[in-house]
């Protein structure tokens, strides 16, 4: 299905005050332009940006959606142009005090907001978990920003979550970041560089850490140097000509030191898309600085699997692990 025009409707939502809950409208179909059984998409969001979004391009994209699917039983939406970044809200029924933070992949070109975000976060909210889905801005259209622009987003975002614990039952050291690969590098970004003054403060909210306290990257985009690096996200986040020192500058392996929160790294060595060295890098860089870090490679399994694409595969275990890994930390 070509692009379609959905800046004003998709996840139909009317904004409330700073930073606050969007009221619901009545939702779209789950994919546009025909019907796909399952859950309907939440209504529940939170604006990041209470005046809009910094930095807006001279001519600001339009948000569009593709819809990629195949199969007439899932839908597999790929966002861009994303002007009002926000998130949206999964909530539990008895919430355990711990929100995840979901920032879904797309070659850093879209959000791939079903795979890895809402399918996601029905699994999380399914097992207590408050979890939330980062529509985030992309580099590649303009920002004032610049590669910096989803980090932004994604600060943001933590310390939003931080001042409105109360409103969702959830704690504010209990906040874990989980991105797919380019939300994975945004993820990495975020642990690494949580202190980088990449916005100008615009609340209160802003006085709160973007730390997580937990990090779990999932088949992560991480560096930005070739051969190893994703060409694609490379070329989106730095640019075709990116000098040795800014690729140095936004790999997450690179920034790692002593306060970067806990990791849990999963990966496929087969995986054609993301080289399995993005995740060894980041392991090794982890172990040297002291930080926890739990890793978990597969034999098979390829690249983007999310929950569903790992079903029948070994790799099928990973969100268990995950679950297990967070109780171990104490994120659960």
């Amino acid at each position: 299905m070509p692009g379609i025009d959905r800046r004003s409707a998709l996840f139909g939502t009317f904004a409330l005050g700073i930073g606050g809950v969007a009221a619901a409208q009545t939702a779209p179909p789950a994919v546009p332009g025909r019907p796909v059984p399952g859950p309907a998409d939440p209504q529940e969001t939170i604006e990041l940006w209470p005046g809009g979004a910094p930095g807006v391009p001279a001519v600001p994209p339009v948000e569009s959606v593709d819809e990629r699917s195949k199969d007439a039983h899932f839908a597999d939406r790929a966002v861009h142009g994303i002007t009002r970044p926000r998130l949206v809200v999964f909530r539990p029924e008895r919430p355990n005090g711990t929100s995840v933070l979901l920032f879904p992949g797309g070659g850093y070109r879209w959000v791939v907001v079903d795979k890895e975000g809402y399918e996601m976060g029905r699994w999380l909210a399914a097992r207590g978990y408050t979890a939330f889905v980062l529509f985030y801005r992309l580099p590649g259209e303009g920002w004032g920003a610049g590669p910096d622009v989803a980090l932004s987003d994604a600060q943001r975002a933590t310390r939003i979550l931080r001042a409105r614990a109360g409103d969702f039952g959830i704690r504010p050291d209990r906040v874990v970041a989980m991105g797919f690969s380019a939300g994975g590098h945004l993820c990495g970004d975020l642990a690494t560089r949580f202190d980088v003054p990449s916005y100008a403060a615009v609340d209160a909210a802003d006085r709160l850490s973007a730390r997580p306290d937990g990090a779990a990257l999932l088949y992560a985009v991480q560096s930005m140097t070739l051969p190893t690096a994703h060409s694609g996200s490379r070329t989106q986040l730095l640019g075709a000509q990116a000098s040795p020192a800014l690729e140095r500058a936004h790999t997450p392996a690179r920034n790692v030191t002593a306060r970067t929160p806990p990791c849990f790294l999963l990966h496929a060595e087969d995986d054609a898309s993301v080289p399995v060295e993005n995740t060894l890098e980041m392991r090794a860089a982890l172990r040297a600085a002291g930080v926890l870090a739990e890793t978990h490679l597969f034999p098979e399994g390829g690249h983007g699997f999310g929950l569903r694409l790992a079903a029948g595969k070994p790799v099928q275990v990973w969100p268990e692990l995950f679950r297990r890994w967070a109780e171990a930390r104490g994120l659960a």
